[in-house]
């Protein structure tokens, strides 16, 4: 259910404004998007996992708060994270 090392690694560079950035809000919302889309397939299989589900309630909440932070400093970035991460609102 956890995304692995190399991915985040992954995302942490393609999001990230310079090397090593874990903070800014583009790369927190790319991990948590891998992390949402990692748990959604897993409750294709287990359907009655509700403890898990909880957890992915959290995440969404978490993600969305960290959108909402974004909108209100910067729109243009808002609007680019959403294009390319592809969630909607």
């Amino acid at each position: 259910m956890s995304i692995t090392a190399e991915r985040k690694e992954a995302l942490i560079k393609d999001y990230g404004t310079k090397p090593g950035d874990t903070g800014s809000p583009e790369v927190q919302v790319a991990i948590l998007t891998e992390r949402i889309t990692n748990l959604t397939g897993h409750f294709k299989t287990h359907v009655k996992d509700n403890h898990s589900r909880r957890g992915l309630l959290k995440l969404v909440a978490l993600r969305r708060s960290l959108l909402d932070y974004l909108k209100s400093r910067d729109e243009a970035r808002y609007k680019t994270i959403i294009e390319r991460l592809g969630i909607r609102r």
